[in-house]
């Protein structure tokens, strides 16, 4: 339970601090810094009790990569959902109600901008986390946030920057996208995570 606990949490956190940055008020030009900053201290902090994923597809990524339980699937996305939607409406109530401007989605370039940084994110967690050639190292928290902070300002203003159909939902849940959107965001980040192992494994000396 404190493994599912840890990605209740990450997950409510991280979905909690975009939704801060993103709704207004915004932050403006800052915000990516602090999303990404946020995640880098909390992958070390749930590193050592649940992997620290905080995104279904992550979790679908280290299962295909073999270095994740598949009964646990299940268990860890629905507990990351749960605090996605939980954190969207904490940042409805504490913004008190605000007037939310949705996203004007378009398919095409908000599905190749998820997919792409979702398979980069998924890959570099793959490498700096799974490798044996990077293992006990100490940068894998910072090179992972590094990648988020650099999709939110690449694909922020095409799809938002998800990267996780996790926060997908609490963009739904806050207002930022519409639900009939929320199948472009689950199919593009689910096969980037697909896609991650099937490169790593191209790419990599191990099998996988």
């Amino acid at each position: 339970m404190k493994k599912y606990f840890v990605e209740f949490l990450g997950t409510f956190i991280l979905v909690l601090t975009i939704g801060m940055v993103v709704v207004e008020p915004v932050l403006g030009y800052m915000g990516p810094l602090v999303i990404g900053a946020v995640l880098i201290g909390l992958i070390y902090a749930g590193a050592g009790i649940s992997g620290a994923h905080y995104n279904p597809a992550v979790t679908i990524t280290f299962w295909l990569r073999g270095v994740f339980s598949r009964t646990e699937i299940l268990p860890y996305i629905i507990s990351q959902v749960i605090a996605a939607i939980a954190a969207g409406f904490t940042v409805l109530y504490i913004k008190g109600g605000p007037l939310v401007e949705t996203m004007d989605l378009k398919v095409v370039p908000t599905f190749l901008v998820e997919y792409i940084f979702t398979l980069l994110l998924c890959f570099v967690i793959l490498i700096v986390a799974t490798s044996p050639k990077t293992k006990g190292n100490r940068y894998y928290g910072v090179a992972i946030g590094m990648v988020v902070i650099t999709g939110a300002y690449f694909a922020g203003g095409i799809s938002g920057g998800a990267f996780n159909p996790a926060v997908a939902a609490g963009f739904i849940t806050m207002g930022t996208a519409s639900i009939q959107h929320i199948w472009i965001f689950v199919l593009a980040n689910i096969l980037g995570g697909i896609t991650a192992p099937v490169l790593y494994k191209h790419l990599s000396s191990e099998n996988i």
